[in-house]
């Protein structure tokens, strides 16, 4: 290959040349560069930009526009999510529960709850990343405000039976919080049937512009959340500051076309996705992490045994993967997610996540593969790990 391939769409993709498009005329044209929230002609017509960017990511969640709030991203998402939800709750309850494989942007929310008083309960998957809806209900309790589980996990692509998750919390009056950066655009989605009451959303996962996301609040469920920001009064007060229309235009057409190809990409980057795995899965001591059938199109992490991770990685630097999220790169300490599956520290650090996305080609995969069996053969070659069994 004459560059590096990419294949970590989980971390960010590119934006799509219809939204590059879309945002690059609301920073040039003679309107839409205005304020959206100014009343005089150039701010009424970006702010009717913004409300069919809302309309349009509202769809894909068949979620109602006035249920869509716009944040700087799924983090931020769900950190007004699960404090806000928290905060405002408090007085129906204190208690906490969602899962050792969050993201950490929910996992380090509900630590700083903590802090204030809160109880948090983890419940833990089983071996392929399953968090069992039976165990979630068992942690509930009468003072149980929310629950917070992940649709699909950004490190091994396991999808959570949320739809049955939400049953049980709205039938013991919890509130429940999705995740969704990852599975929006690639999974079925439908707050309604799956009884979702706060959803976060990505932009830059989906094809679309960096620094921006949603929140979806249930407008029946939840009218309001304790907002993390103050001053401004835009978004009803929940996340004020001054919407950046070229970005929210940029979400909402990156989330329109998303839903007209979903089906199509779902089937192509399954197919690219079993392909990798059916070569790489040749080599001994290549293991799959994560439930091998309930799995997002998108994401293969596999462990590798018999080699030293940052060796390995190295070795890949012709193929842009990452070692596990891409928000945790800062840290030296083995992937939690890996951990609660039941991984050594050894083989967490040994492990690879290949993601796949519209622009990956077959030709890639082949390389992406070839190169994956020549790093690791020769690896093992080099600097045999007496003490990691080739299974």
């Amino acid at each position: 290959m004459k560059r590096p391939v990419y294949l970590d769409f989980a971390a960010t993709t590119p934006v799509d040349p219809e939204v590059a498009a879309a945002m690059h005329a609301c920073l040039t044209s003679e309107r839409e560069f205005g304020n959206p929230h100014s009343p005089h002609v150039f701010g009424r017509a970006a702010a009717d930009l913004v409300e069919r960017a809302r309309t349009r990511v509202a769809t894909l969640v068949n979620a109602a526009p006035e249920e869509i709030v716009w944040t700087s991203g799924s983090t931020e998402s769900d950190n007004l999510a699960v404090i806000g939800a928290a905060r405002f709750r408090a007085r129906a309850g204190r208690h906490i529960v969602t899962s050792s494989i969050e993201h950490p942007a929910v996992f380090d929310a509900c630590r700083a709850l903590a802090t204030e008083g809160f109880d948090v309960t983890y419940v833990a998957p089983d071996a392929h990343g399953v968090v069992d809806p039976r165990a979630v209900a068992a942690a509930l309790r009468p003072d149980t405000t929310l629950v917070s589980i992940m649709h699909a996990n950004n490190e091994i692509g396991v999808v959570q039976d949320i739809e049955a998750i939400g049953a049980i919390c709205r039938a013991r009056g919890a509130l429940f919080h999705v995740d969704a950066a990852q599975s929006a655009g690639r999974l079925q989605i439908d707050v309604e049937a799956q009884n979702v009451d706060l959803m976060s959303l990505s932009a830059q996962k989906t094809y679309g512009p960096k620094g921006v996301g949603a929140l979806y609040l249930n407008r029946d469920r939840i009218g309001r959340v304790t907002p993390l920001f103050h001053g401004g009064g835009q978004e009803r007060g929940l996340r004020p500051g001054t919407v950046p229309t070229h970005q929210v235009v940029g979400m909402g057409l990156a989330f329109e076309l998303a839903r007209e190809r979903l089906s199509d990409d779902a089937v192509r980057l399954a197919g690219l996705r079993d392909a990798l795995w059916n070569d790489i899965a040749t080599l001994r001591g290549v293991l799959l992490n994560g439930d091998p059938d309930r799995r997002v199109c998108h994401i293969l992490s596999v462990s590798v045994t018999g080699v030293e991770g940052e060796s390995l990685h190295y070795a890949l630097r012709d193929v842009a993967v990452s070692a596990g999220s891409a928000c945790a790169t800062a840290s030296t300490e083995p992937s939690a997610v890996l951990r609660a599956l039941g991984r050594s520290d050894e083989l967490a650090r040994s492990t690879v996540r290949f993601s796949v996305g519209r622009t990956t080609t077959a030709n890639e995969i082949e390389f992406a593969a070839a190169t994956f069996r020549g790093a690791v053969e020769r690896l093992r070659k080099l600097a045999p790990r007496s003490g990691s069994a080739l299974a």
